[in-house]
């Protein structure tokens, strides 16, 4: 089954928490702390593969985890990290979170993005030991790994998109000039799902082409197969409309796929495009001539007009040329337009920023650094609290609940954490 949009659970795998030990050894007096850190958790990484054509695996299996770090031991040994977690998708895969924020654009096979990173472990006492700190009994617990509820869709990559109405001769065209071999019968809606191809033009040019299911008025509203395919095409450099040549109304069936294209959520009518009409078999000079004047009437200045036989092959190889050139030329724009673009220059976030918030409740105290570490703080320790207590005073968080008049017995919250004044 092709499935091309799933929304999977994704969790990184937790830190392992730091230990609380000391070393008791026979004939070794006050061995001093021994407790080891944890592990840190699997981070969750997608991976293109040319091997892979469908999300169809996501159907069924909707939660995705890694492994988590495993807790520190005495003896100052180390937890095992988790192992991070390769995920395979289909080349074209964009993974997004709900908010619409893309994660990973996988556009050659091989690449790899981290999507989720595992939690960081937690320091074991051994870690804290200094020459005023000689017996802490202080561990940090492990951070958790990174969970969200992520969108997986394909977007073919390809250089051409192959658009019309059911029956107009796309896959025809598809399979007599690559190497797909999609379906082909005599009734509408033979294509269910989309079909590449590579054609060669030349010994030097071979191009990528996809053959989407077809079109009917009304698709924008989910008619007939819907547009959900368009999302194929979205990233082509010029699409081929195809149009059967005994329509009943050339114009009208050229309208009603510009319709559609129009109404998809990006503007696909704008997009580079060659008209062919197609099936001339049995049409003489004069019919052509007369058909593709009726076409010219509708279509825009400057979008090629050709007329075409998928099944026989004529005017096939012109159509092909013109395709090149147009492709080489948007090429050529991409390249100016790269050139052309001048660096970001942002400011550096500060992992040490933080705010406080006067609530109801009481107060909130925001900023990566602190929250990280609240997260990583045992609150069923005293010794923990304490330093967490301490971190907030050397950062300066204490002096400025202070001044905004915190009262003893005030809830500070942290994070997810809490704890009081």
């Amino acid at each position: 089954m092709f499935v091309d949009k799933v929304k999977v659970q994704i969790k990184a795998g937790d830190g392992g928490n730091g230990v609380v030990s000391f070393r008791h050894e026979k004939f070794i007096d006050r061995g001093g702390p021994d407790g080891g850190d944890g592990g840190n958790g699997g981070d969750i990484l997608v991976v293109g593969s040319n091997s892979q054509n469908t999300l169809a695996k996501f159907r069924y299996q909707k939660e995705v985890a890694a492994d988590p770090g495993k807790n520190g031991f005495k003896q100052k040994k180390h937890g095992r990290s988790g192992k991070s977690l390769r995920i395979d998708v289909p080349v074209g895969t964009i993974v997004a979170t709900d908010a619409g924020i893309v994660l990973a654009d996988l556009t050659s096979d091989g690449q790899e993005v981290v999507i989720a990173h595992g939690g960081h472990g937690g320091f074991g006492n051994a870690h804290f030991v200094s020459s005023r700190r000689q017996t802490p009994r202080i561990a940090e617990k492990g951070e958790p790994g990174e969970s969200l509820i992520a969108t997986f869709e394909l977007k073919m990559i390809a250089d051409v998109g192959l658009v019309g109405l059911p029956n107009a001769g796309k896959s025809t065209l598809l399979a007599v000039i690559s190497n797909a071999k999609p379906e082909i019968a005599d009734y509408p809606f033979t294509t269910l799902r989309p079909n590449l191809g590579v054609a060669d033009i030349d010994e030097s040019t071979s191009i990528l082409v996809a053959d989407i299911p077809g079109l009917i008025e009304g698709a924008s509203e989910g008619k007939g197969l819907g547009d959900d395919f368009l999302r194929h095409v979205e990233r082509t450099r010029v699409l081929v409309h195809l149009i059967d040549a005994y329509q009943d109304d050339l114009a009208a069936a050229y309208r009603t796929i510009q319709k559609e294209l129009a109404d998809y959520q990006v503007d696909l009518s704008q997009r580079p495009q060659i008209v062919a009409l197609n099936k001339i078999d049995g049409l003489d000079d004069e019919m052509i001539a007369e058909y593709l004047n009726i076409l010219r009437s509708v279509v825009p200045p400057g979008s090629p007009l050709v007329a075409i036989s998928a099944q026989s092959g004529v005017g096939v190889k012109e159509l092909l040329y013109e395709l090149k050139t147009i492709i080489q030329r948007s090429e050529e724009v991409e390249e100016i337009e790269e050139d052309q673009k001048l660096p970001v220059l942002t400011l550096a976030s500060t992992e040490d920023a933080w705010q406080v918030t006067k609530t109801e409740e009481g107060f909130v105290v925001s900023g990566s650094k602190i929250e990280r570490f609240a997260q990583r703080t045992d609150f069923d320790s005293e010794a923990g609290i304490q330093r967490l207590r301490d971190i907030m005073r050397k950062l300066g968080i204490t002096h400025e609940l202070e001044r905004v008049k915190i009262k003893s017995g005030n809830i500070i919250k942290i994070g997810t954490s809490s704890l009081k004044y």
